[in-house]
Order: structure tokens, then C-alpha cells, then sequence
């Protein structure tokens, strides 16, 4: 039985390629293997299953592959190219003879500096360009699909779901990453905003704005080349991705605060409503800022249970995810 290490040696030598390669990369996220080549990048699945997610089997990861190049050619026509296998007879290779034993999405390499997340490190980022990205987001959901099934994700019991999942998976973090003091503010507020606020999140449903989103806008899944890319939409668990337009947006507007950009934040969700007409925005936007930011605390933290980081990494995801904890905690005081 081929194992992913060894799927994952062989793709770091050019004899796997069809084309090509020049230097090959290695970037891991925690659910993920991401190749970069000269002119592509590949994505590979890891065979994980974190509750919310599961790509055990190679059909799994198989679908999953063919959902996330579905839904990313939304917004992303022209990166995202085609789910290719990656074969074994005498060798392992990308759309080569024999079994096959992985997929992976093929997408256009993009260059790495042109990440908004770096564009911001050079202290490039603008209004002109959050008011370009404010615009792109606005109309992506204006044609965003909805219907009853998708509507179902805004309801008060399915949001509940997301915050129950949430602090169940961060209680074993409290101590480590997310103070026992902020752990129950947030969940207290957020209880408390739930009740106080119900009939707005059932007004959001009657206005048709809880859609097929992006699921995952923060300035590390945008590329600013020959025009604006939001890639990098999830594709592995559509309670994450359905979800209240409000939400997609907050995310990047939470990431701009945690930049400190909270003028850049503001301006964002302006131009947002001014563009979708959509003003309901502004009452839940600090309830689903919290959300994102703790999300994103969560996430951070499960780094710490991943044998394959060093102390360092470690140490640095715990100093990260409790900025996130930090940040949803500020917003928590204030809904």
C-alpha cells in the first residue's frame, strides 16, 4: 500500500512532472500539500479527518478535488486549470501510466509577492485596492447561488452549531492559546447576542442573503496580479461555506483589524454595503468579525497537536492563535 510520504517524495523530483518544473517547493497547510513549480502549483489532499473534515479515502479526495476546482472557477476562471492524477507503474507521476494512487488540483502559479498578505508587509495596500476588492466580493455575491437548502445555514440553530463545534474543539486549548476569562466572555455574549438579535438573523433569511459564498476571504487567499484574485474558496464542507453574506466579508474585514488596518476594515465594509445595497450588514458585522477571528484562533491551534511542527512552529502558532482569541474577545465585549 503506497503511502501519501512517498506520493509526496516523489513529487519533489522533476521526473514526476509533464512539463518542466524547475525548483519545486513544498507548502503544508494542515489539510493540504501544495507543489510549486516554474508555472504551476498542485494541490494534494492529506489524507486527514478532522471531524469537519475528511479525506481518508482517495475517492474522497478525489471529489473533493473536483469541488474545489467547481467552485473556485467563480471567481478564479483562469488559475484554476484541472484535477490531474498522479499514477504509479514503474514510477510516480502526474497523469502518468498505471494505478492511480492521488489527485491534485493543477492551478496557475501566481507570484508569491503579489499576496495581499505581502503587498501589506510593503505597505502597498490602498483604499483604490480594498475599494477594488470590496466591489469583486459585492457582485460575486449578488450571483452568489441561494435557495431553502442553502437559506437553512443562516438559521440561529445551524449558527449555534457553528459556535457549539467552535468551543468544544477550542476547550482543550483554554490555558494554551485562549484564556479560561475569554473563553466564557465569548461564549456568553454570543448566547446573549443570539437572543437579543433573533428576529434580525430570520429578517436576513426572508432577504434571500444567506448564499453560497466564499468561506475563507483573508488577504493570504488574494492575489493582486494583472487583476484581483479570491481563490482558495472551501470546498470540503459546505456548513462553512453557506453561510450569511455578511460573514464572507467580516472575515477579511477581522483580518484587516488583526493588520491594525482598522481604517482599511471600516472602509472595506462601506464601500461592501454601498456596492450590494445591502445595509443589514452593519448589525451583524462585529458578531461575525468575532466568529472569523476565533475561527481562525481555532485553527491556528490545532497546529499544536500536529507531530510533523517543530517547538518553534509551535510556539509561534500558540502566540498567533492567541492573538485570535485576543481579537474575537474584543469584538465579544462590544456586541
Amino acid at each position: 500500500m503506497l503511502t501519501q510520504k512517498q506520493v509526496v517524495e516523489a513529487l519533489m523530483k522533476p521526473e514526476a512532472y509533464e512539463e518542466d518544473p524547475g525548483k519545486i517547493e513544498l507548502v503544508q497547510t494542515h489539510i493540504s500539500y501544495v507543489f510549486l513549480t516554474k508555472n504551476f502549483a498542485y494541490k494534494v489532499k492529506k489524507a486527514v479527518d478532522f471531524g469537519f473534515v475528511d479525506f481518508t479515502t482517495l475517492e474522497k479526495r478525489r471529489f473533493f478535488c473536483e469541488r474545489e476546482l467547481q467552485l473556485n472557477k467563480r471567481l478564479c476562471e483562469e488559475l484554476y486549470l484541472e484535477v490531474v492524477p498522479i499514477n504509479k507503474a514503474d514510477s510516480i507521476k502526474i497523469k502518468g501510466e498505471g494505478e492511480t494512487v492521488e489527485y491534485a488540483v493543477k492551478m496557475r502559479r501566481m507570484p508569491q509577492e503579489r499576496m495581499l498578505s505581502k503587498l501589506f508587509e510593503r505597505n502597498e495596500v490602498d483604499d483604490n485596492l480594498i475599494d477594488r476588492i470590496a466591489r469583486i466580493i459585492a457582485d460575486f455575491h449578488s450571483k452568489a447561488e441561494t435557495n431553502a437548502k442553502i437559506s437553512e445555514f443562516g438559521s440561529l440553530a445551524m449558527i449555534d452549531t457553528n459556535w457549539k463545534e467552535n468551543f468544544d474543539q477550542t476547550e482543550e486549548f483554554v490555558g494554551k492559546t485562549i484564556t479560561k476569562k475569554d473563553f466564557e466572555l465569548v461564549r456568553e455574549r454570543i448566547r446573549d447576542f443570539m437572543v437579543r438579535y433573533s428576529s434580525v438573523f430570520e429578517k436576513r433569511i426572508a432577504e434571500g442573503r444567506i448564499r453560497d459564498c466564499h468561506g475563507d476571504i483573508h488577504s493570504g487567499n488574494i492575489f493582486v496580479a494583472d487583476r484581483v484574485y479570491i481563490f482558495d474558496a472551501i470546498e470540503f464542507n459546505d456548513r462553512f461555506r453557506y453561510s450569511d453574506v455578511a460573514s464572507d466579508v467580516a472575515f477579511l474585514a477581522m483580518d484587516l483589524d488583526f493588520k491594525e488596518r482598522n481604517d482599511l476594515s471600516n472602509f472595506l465594509a462601506e464601500k461592501y454595503i454601498e456596492y450590494s445595497g445591502d445595509n443589514g450588514v452593519r448589525e451583524l458585522l462585529a458578531f461575525y468579525k468575532c466568529y472569523r477571528a476565533y475561527v481562525r484562533g481555532k485553527v491556528i491551534s490545532f497546529k499544536l497537536n500536529d507531530p510533523s511542527k517543530s517547538e518553534g512552529e509551535k510556539t509561534a502558532a500558540t502566540n498567533e492563535a492567541a492573538a485570535y482569541f485576543e481579537l474575537s474577545s474584543c469584538y465579544a465585549k462590544n456586541l
